[in-house]
């Protein structure tokens, strides 16, 4: 298929693209999700299935958004109406999710903002935090400080008064960001080239100091001693997934798919989608380390000072490891002001690489569809984003950032978006061109296989996740959109309303006509054409086989008085028949990619639906495991030293990321080293 003839600013170096994307993939998450997630699921045991999510789920996905961006040329919206005019929405889908997201990540910067001039405060003032203390005290102060003076949180639904303590670091935030992308991609492309190696120098030098701090190797032991009990629990495998694909950065916004658009028809995208992959695991790793060696730090020098905090006294998710937790173990050392300088300051560039990435592709959207100016859009989204953001800076505002954020980061928002992504460019469209484009431009190929994991595994795995969420908070105590008493449960409404009015509005945008859209659009090679439709008979077959298994787990479902016999003969015959639509779907499929005929729709569907039902009928499963599964023990129990197994976890991880890493340069610089002439011309026609 060819690429847009169109000219279109590029990064002008392979360099600033791998960095800016890592900037975007790493983000404040790394520094303070995985690690809890990882403290919380099993410890070392928890990296045994978040290596398979990065493997099964994030590396394929993020080649295929790179393969679509670079192919099309545009960003997310403009990229999916490249395929068909009506998979327009599904990239203005990503792009109202991203900006929802950048409106309240941007408020989450700010107080990273705020800490940071804190910190420089206490450099000043002689290196008094205005939250140190010490043992139990100490925690109950960093928490005051961070929910009381500096939030003023209230809880409740109500907003409250503005806070600009917060309002004015978002002002700042906002400008940062519009500074930084106010030139182009190519002055992003500059940018990174410090905003994203500092934070890595920042986070070596937190993990050598809190190496060398004594007591860390009884904070190492709370990180990665193994609990493999917990890998008999459904949730943890949840969870892993969860993080794999929410720290990747896939489907924010279009973002990956908006960065490669930028990208140099030449340039590689299998080799520099695993190098994002393996640097964006080693700064989470890495991360866990630095964290996690410092409290072990605090917890030594709180019990020499009489007044002993235990890790499992503090660690928490979420805000408060990064702002109540961390500056607590951080004030607890000599120097504290200097450490939490660069604790902050690490969060800032962390932090700020993410945020103007969103930003850019919600920018580079609008821009394609409008064409008005950059020059023009971007001051009036920077203005839109400062007055949604005033929400989350009042003072039940971080009530609200926690519920939306919860919402569109967990599976109803951004993976249910993922698993539409794949199913649209799966089974409605020809895969195998955005893997033949990846190809002939990259350091190593991708098999067959490849085609596959987008097509049926990655589905499976984020609709099993979807569905699985859904049972148990339709079936949690105390309701889940209506409360014991009938009275409507505000937050959850107001979650679900933001995430179910996302698709809708991305719906009601596609359908404006584009002053700028290329006819081309409509008329490529690999877009639908009723009239070349085969496989209509077989297609036919497989969707009703797909509507029947969909039928069977409707009835064990809702199971109303059929006996627990029936319901599972209807469950795992549901599977059986979805597995024989897949496969004759999946056949059908494959076979006409060949030629200028098509597969029929009903044969795309049936694939959709059959892999809905296979999603359906593991979550369903995993629920009744959890359901039967013993009551959950602590996840760890004290421990003062590593032991052996866990010292094997931290060698083989380091080697991973470190040898990972040197064979994708390794193949780069073979790559760089062939001649010109040596080299595979991109394609110039159908790739069939």
């Amino acid at each position: 298929m060819e690429m847009l003839e169109e000219q279109r600013e590029n990064w002008g170096t392979r360099g600033g693209f791998v960095l800016a994307a890592i900037g975007s993939a790493v983000g404040l998450g790394n520094l303070w999700r995985f690690p809890y997630e990882l403290y919380d699921h099993g410890g070392g045991a928890f990296l045994i299935p978040y290596i398979i999510a990065v493997f099964v789920v994030g590396l394929p996905m993020l080649i295929m958004e790179f393969g679509l961006g670079h192919l099309t040329q545009r960003a997310a919206p403009d990229a999916f109406a490249h395929g068909h005019k009506r998979f327009e929405f599904v990239g203005w889908w990503s792009t109202i999710l991203g900006f929802v997201i950048i409106s309240f990540y941007a408020v989450v910067l700010a107080y990273c903002f705020s800490f940071l001039w804190f910190s420089f405060k206490g450099i000043l003032a002689g290196g008094e935090l205005p939250w140190a203390a010490e043992g139990i005290e100490g925690v109950k102060k960093a928490e005051d400080f961070f929910l009381k003076t500096y939030l003023g949180h209230t809880t409740g639904s109500a907003l409250g008064a503005i806070r600009w303590n917060i309002f004015w670091p978002l002002v700042v935030t906002w400008v940062v960001m519009y500074l930084c992308i106010c030139k182009g991609v190519k002055l992003v492309g500059k940018i990174v080239w410090l905003t994203v190696p500092l934070p890595w120098l920042m986070l070596l030098v937190l993990t050598v100091r809190g190496l060398t701090l004594p007591g860390s190797i009884q904070g190492l032991a709370y990180y990665l001693n193994p609990s493999w009990p917990e890998l008999a629990k459904a949730t943890t495998w949840r969870f892993a997934f969860g993080q794999a694909f929410f720290s990747l950065s896939l489907a924010f916004g279009g973002v990956m798919i908006t960065y490669a658009s930028f990208l140099h028809r030449r340039s590689d995208l299998n080799n520099n989608a695993a190098i994002i992959c393996l640097a964006d695991f080693g700064t989470s790793f890495i991360a866990g380390l630095a964290i996690f060696s410092t409290l072990g730090g605090m917890a030594f020098v709180t019990a020499q000072a009489g007044t002993e905090v235990a890790i499992n006294q503090v660690v928490r998710g979420g805000a408060g490891l990064a702002f109540i937790v961390f500056p607590y173990a951080l004030a607890q050392l000599p120097y504290s002001a200097w450490w939490s300088f660069v604790f902050f300051f690490t969060l800032v560039t962390l932090g700020i690489d993410s945020g103007f990435s969103i930003t850019e592709s919600v920018l580079a959207a609008v821009v394609d569809k409008t064409g008005w100016r950059r020059g023009l859009v971007l001051p009036v989204m920077t203005v839109i984003g400062i007055a949604v953001g005033v929400i989350y800076t009042t003072e039940g505002g971080l009530n609200w950032l926690e519920v939306v954020g919860d919402f569109i980061d967990g599976t109803w928002g951004i993976a249910f978006l993922g698993l539409t992504e794949c199913v649209v460019l799966g089974w409605l469209w020809r895969i195998d061109t955005l893997r033949t484009h990846a190809n002939d431009r990259s350091d190593w190929n991708l098999g067959r296989w490849w085609n596959y994991a987008i097509r049926i595994v990655v589905p499976i795995v984020l609709g099993t996740i979807f569905f699985w969420s859904l049972f148990e908070d339709l079936t949690q105590a105390g309701g889940f959109i209506f409360d014991e008493q009938g009275n409507w449960i505000l937050k959850n409404c107001v979650g679900l309303t933001v995430v179910a009015a996302a698709p809708v509005l991305a719906v009601a945008v596609s359908l404006i006509k584009s002053p700028v859209r290329a006819e081309q659009y409509d008329n490529v090679p690999g877009v639908k054409n009723p009239n070349l439709c085969a496989g209509r008979m077989g297609g036919f077959v497989a969707f009703c086989l797909a509507i029947a298994s969909a039928a069977m787990l409707a009835v064990v479902v809702l199971r109303g008085n059929i006996s627990g016999k029936i319901q599972n003969y209807f469950l795992f015959q549901s599977l059986t028949v979805a597995i024989v639509a897949i496969l004759i779907s999946n056949y059908i499929v494959d076979k006409h990619v060949g030629d200028y005929s098509f597969p029929s729709w009903l044969a795309g569907w049936a694939g959709i639906i059959a892999t809905l039902d296979i999603s359906a009928f593991l979550a369903v499963t995993l629920t009744n495991l959890t359901k039967k599964a013993p009551t959950a023990t602590a996840t760890h129990a004290p421990a003062e030293h590593l032991t052996g197994v866990s010292d094997v976890i931290l060698g083989v991880m380091l080697l991973m990321i470190i040898g990972g890493l040197g064979w994708c340069f390794y193949r780069a610089m073979a790559a760089a080293g062939k001649d010109e002439s040596d080299l595979p011309e991109p394609s110039s026609g159908p790739v069939d």
